[in-house]
C-alpha cells in the first residue's frame, strides 16, 4: 500500500553529466517505493511526447543551433513538463522525482552558454508559473572526473569542452550559496553507495520534517 504525503513533495536532481546524479534518482525511487511512499521519476528534458522531440533536437541535432534557441527549447519543455506532469502528480500526493530542473538551464545556459542569468531565472519563473524544488540534491564532482564518466561517447552538450563544464560547475555552485535551504550539495566523487547514503541523510529528513507539520 503506497503511502500519499498530504502535499506532494518536488524534488530535483542536478549535476554534471557524469555526477552519477541519474543513478542516486533510481536508487531514491526504489528505497523510497519500499518504505511504501508513491513515487514517479521523470526527466527534463523529454518526459512527455512533445519534450522527447525537443530533446532530441538539443542533445543530437547536427546542425547549428543558437544560445537563445537553446534557451528557450529547455523553457519550452520544462512549461509542457510542469503543466501536463509534474503539479497533477504533486496534486495527488506523489513524490515527484525529476532529472533536472530549473536550475540546469541558469548552469549550463546562463553560466556555461554566457547567457544574461538574471533573465533566465526570470524566464524560468514563467516557465514553472509558480512550482519550486521542495529540495535540490546537488551532485558535485570535478570537471575532469565528470568527464572521464562520461566517457568517448559523447552527446551535443556532453561534447562542448572543460572550460563550458567549468563555467557550469561554476553556476551551480553559485545557485547553492543563493539557495542553502533548498540546494544541498552532495560530494559525488565518493562510491555510489557513500553518495547513496548522504542522499537517503537528506532526503529522508526533508520527509519526517513534512510529516512533523
Amino acid at each position: 500500500m503506497y503511502f500519499k504525503m498530504q502535499k506532494g513533495l518536488f524534488i530535483t536532481f542536478e549535476g554534471a553529466d557524469g555526477s552519477g546524479k541519474t543513478t542516486q534518482l533510481n536508487k531514491v525511487k526504489d528505497f523510497l517505493t519500499q518504505e511504501g511512499f508513491d513515487v514517479v521519476i521523470t526527466r527534463e528534458p523529454g518526459s512527455l511526447d512533445i519534450g522527447q522531440k525537443i530533446r532530441n533536437i538539443l542533445l543530437h541535432h547536427e546542425g547549428f543551433v543558437s544560445d537563445r534557441c537553446e534557451m528557450f527549447l529547455f523553457l519550452a519543455d520544462r512549461s509542457q513538463h510542469v503543466d501536463a506532469f509534474i503539479k497533477p502528480e504533486l496534486d495527488q500526493g506523489k513524490i515527484v522525482l525529476c532529472d533536472r530542473h530549473t536550475d540546469s538551464t541558469v548552469a549550463y545556459q546562463g553560466y556555461g552558454r554566457c547567457q544574461d542569468v538574471e533573465l533566465l531565472k526570470k524566464l524560468n519563473a514563467i516557465a514553472v508559473n509558480g512550482l519550486a524544488p521542495d529540495l535540490t540534491l546537488l551532485y558535485d564532482v570535478s570537471t575532469e572526473t565528470a568527464q572521464q564518466r562520461v566517457g568517448s561517447e559523447k552527446d551535443r552538450m556532453e561534447s562542448i569542452g572543460l572550460d563550458f563544464h567549468s563555467k557550469v560547475r561554476k553556476g551551480y555552485l553559485e545557485l547553492q550559496k543563493e539557495n542553502p535551504d533548498r540546494i544541498k550539495i552532495v560530494d559525488a566523487n565518493n562510491s555510489i553507495d557513500k553518495v547513496f547514503e548522504d542522499t537517503k541523510e537528506i532526503v529522508v529528513k526533508l520527509i519526517q520534517e513534512r510529516r512533523g507539520k
